[in-house]
């Protein structure tokens, strides 16, 4: 069948089941846009490139399915670039379709060029530039395996304009639906070494302190009901990186919660006494390890990831296994259902973990008459008020620190959030993602107001499509962790860190991006402007939350400190730990 290489780069996105994707027209992209008109896809025109990349992102964290975006060269691709890296830091699946000047004029520095696929090598999984219109279909083909197995991640596909306009003869191309990739190389490994099995379950056996280190690894291998198989099996309390929030449910009575920097104190200090640690899917970052010479000292580790490099790349195993998260813990699961998971005496490291959650639990000092709002409250009053399956998207900074404390994760995939990175700005267009990937879920994004202002015009993409979602905009007039630090670290000098108190007005701006805007100033008008805007589903809902400037992310391990120094909250400061 004879097409051009416009429809068949949209015929080979609908073949891989591509049911919408994100994007913005311009010059090099054009010829593409056409046969858009005549396809099922559902194309979500935004307002800005890197809204695209962080709506694909948003809608693989909530889906497991790939993000598609498509945009245009130059500056079009430059702007996507953030998103690239932002999902590349996290293993997040997307393939991002980039146009380019036409083949010949490549080098030229023609009208919108850019050297994309050079720009973008370090911050993707793979990328092609594709210079022949009869390679497009494997090309796709290609894009979607690599972003989706092994470690996920981001491809993306540089598309020359001369090679998809139907004016030109370079775009002629026999069309066949039986495509053969060629991948020489590319075989990631998902089964796991059955010795390399055997060996970590007998370390679990023999352990007296062990602790299950979760990565965002488990979410992506789906590998979230195994893992609570795992942990009632053997008894092993389990700890959730930021990235694996909801992998193991926050209401279990194995669940420790959140570790690393801001961490609880329990999920920190049993990391840093544990005997065993048994990291699954996680990469040892060091918002988690804190110093990493004084992290867990004492501890053998067990290492499940499925990319061979970050095997040793920080701590060294004393057990390494390669392979998919999945089939690594379902293994275990099947030793220890044989043959049992020991008889090693534990009561007491169960008894200090349960004396380090009576003494340490998160803590804020609650709101005094005429106080101002408190953003740890909002949170509470928000999780309250939801159902159980919520997706919460966040920004980064307090907020998503408080939004990752606070909230109660009991399903996995509805926290969405940018951890590697900590991409401000991503939350908007993230909780735009993820609703339009699970239409039937409510969809709150955290936001602060500084992350905010750097995206919230894709709320008018939210509003023109019709995707309701709902922003809580905890609102402290400042950049508020980096104001943390200049106070606890900088002797209180400010620098540069006060947006403002009265401009924008983010009830107006809400309001004329077609949203509902709403302003609550004290606790007791949270509840109500909560129910309000949980009944509102014809449209975006903004209510700016005016919050405490003054409050700080308890406990806080500071840079470059060990995780043994964990400073918890004034009225937990003489506790004995």
């Amino acid at each position: 069948m004879q097409m051009d290489g416009g429809q068949a780069l949209i015929r080979a996105l609908e073949l891989e089941g591509v049911d919408v994707m994100f994007g913005l027209p311009g010059g090099a992209i054009l010829p593409v846009y056409d046969p858009i008109i005549d396809s099922s896809i559902r194309h979500i025109l935004v307002r800005h490139e890197q809204g695209a990349g962080h709506m694909a992102e948003g809608f693989a964290h909530a889906t497991g399915r790939p993000g598609v975006a498509m945009v245009t060269s130059g500056p079009g691709a430059t702007n996507i670039v953030t998103p690239l890296c932002d999902a590349h830091m996290d293993s997040v699946p997307l393939v991002v379709i980039t146009g380019q000047v036409p083949y010949a004029a490549i080098g030229t520095d023609a009208f919108q060029e850019c050297d994309t696929t050079g720009i973008t090598q370090s911050v993707t999984k793979h990328n092609f530039l594709v210079s022949d219109a009869q390679d497009i279909p494997r090309t796709i083909k290609e894009a979607f395996h690599i972003a989706t197995t092994g470690r996920p991640g981001p491809v993306l596909v540089d598309i020359p304009k001369d090679i998809v306009d139907p004016g030109n003869p370079r775009s002629a191309m026999e069309w066949t639906d039986d495509v053969e990739m060629d991948l020489p190389g590319y075989n990631p490994r998902t089964d796991v070494d059955p010795a390399a099995i055997r060996a970590a379950a007998e370390m679990i056996r023999a352990a007296e302190r062990p602790v299950l280190y979760v990565g965002g690894g488990v979410l992506k291998a789906r590998a979230a009901e195994a893992l609570r198989r795992l942990a009632e099996m053997t008894g092993i309390h389990v700890v959730t990186t930021l990235m694996a929030r909801g992998a193991f449910p926050d209401s279990h009575e194995l669940c420790l919660g959140m570790p690393g920097m801001h961490g609880n104190f329990t999920a920190v200090t049993a990391m840093q006494e544990a005997d065993l640690l048994i990291a699954l899917g996680a990469r040892f970052d060091d918002r988690v390890t804190g110093r990493i010479d004084g992290f867990a000292p004492g501890a053998k580790i067990i290492h499940v990831d499925i990319d061979a490099a970050e095997l040793g790349k920080v701590r060294r195993p004393d057990v390494a296994i390669q392979g998919d998260c999945r089939v690594a813990i379902e293994a275990l699961a099947e030793v220890f259902a044989a043959d049992g998971a020991g008889d090693t005496d534990r009561d007491a490291w169960r008894s200090r973990i349960s004396g380090w959650q009576e003494r340490f639990p998160l803590y804020y000092e609650p709101s005094q008459p005429g106080d101002s709002l408190k953003p740890q409250f909002v949170i509470e009053r928000l999780r309250d008020a939801t159902p159980d399956d919520t997706i919460v998207a966040s920004g980064v900074g307090q907020h998503q620190m408080w939004a990752s404390q606070y909230w109660c994760f009991d399903h996995p995939y509805t926290w969405v959030n940018s951890g590697g990175l900590g991409t401000m700005g991503f939350c908007i267009p993230a909780a735009i993602g993820a609703k339009v990937g699970c239409p039937d879920k409510m969809v709150w994004a955290v936001d602060g107001d500084g992350c905010f202002q750097m995206t919230a015009q894709e709320l008018v993409t939210a509003t023109v499509e019709n995707i309701p979602i709902k922003v809580a905009l905890l609102n402290n007039s400042y950049l508020g962790m980096v104001r943390q630090w200049q106070e606890m670290f900088y002797d209180e000098r400010y620098s540069e860190v006060f947006l403002s108190k009265d401009v924008p007005d983010y009830k107006a701006w809400a309001e004329a991006m077609g949203c509902v805007g709403m302003r609550v100033d004290s606790p007791e008008d949270v509840d109500a402007a909560i129910a309000k805007a949980n009944e509102i589903d014809d449209r975006p809902v903004v209510i700016d939350f005016r919050v405490s400037a003054s409050e700080k992310v308890y406990p806080m391990v500071p840079s470059g400190a060990s995780n043994s120094d964990l400073v918890v909250p004034p009225s937990q400061q003489d506790l004995p730990r």
